[in-house]
């Protein structure tokens, strides 16, 4: 051991024994009341066998006494209806809303759709227009191919002829 130094077995202990305390603070209080409860030694209270309609809460003179607290065990008809008719008019006016927003989906819809089908016509004309064309511009080129080859044959006839009758094509001299 250096002079003024700290013995590293004195360390050790110390941390070993702060380990051992810190893991007994976390895990000690769970363990015991697993163990307690597996014992069967229980603190919990015994359940409650409550009949209050058969008692007056404190003796206090009955016209202090709330009597819906009295008669916590009965169920009173007047509140259940009263309950009944308001959870009854929240439902109906949430399927009112319901049905008000189906409405004005299909309303929305509706008008997509028709939107949808006057573009889609628009197209077709469209597409009718050029498929017209088309057809307009073929029959124009068949003819146009026709009559190129009639000029074709006829060229080359008046250059037969020309060449029996002596003409020399300008290439040839």
């Amino acid at each position: 051991m250096a002079a003024g130094g700290v013995n590293p077995n004195l360390v050790r202990v110390v941390l070993v024994v702060m380990a051992l305390v810190l893991a007994g603070y976390i895990v000690g209080p769970p363990l015991y009341w697993h163990l307690v409860e597996a014992l069967g030694h229980s603190s919990a209270c015994p359940s409650c066998a409550c009949d209050c309609s058969a008692q007056p809460l404190l003796s206090l003179p009955q016209e202090l006494l709330n009597v819906s607290v009295t008669d916590c065990a009965k169920r009173n008809s007047d509140v259940s209806e009263e309950m009944d008719k308001n959870f009854m008019d929240l439902l109906t006016e949430e399927l009112k809303l319901k049905e008000e927003e189906g409405t004005k989906a299909h309303h929305s819809s509706d008008a997509m759709l028709l939107e949808a089908k006057k573009l889609a016509s628009q197209y077709q004309k469209e597409a009718d227009k050029c498929s017209s064309g088309m057809d307009t511009c073929e029959e124009d080129r068949e003819r146009a191919e026709a009559a190129l080859s009639e000029q074709k044959k006829l060229s080359a006839m008046w250059e037969l002829r020309a060449r029996q009758r002596g003409w020399k094509s300008p290439k040839a001299v």
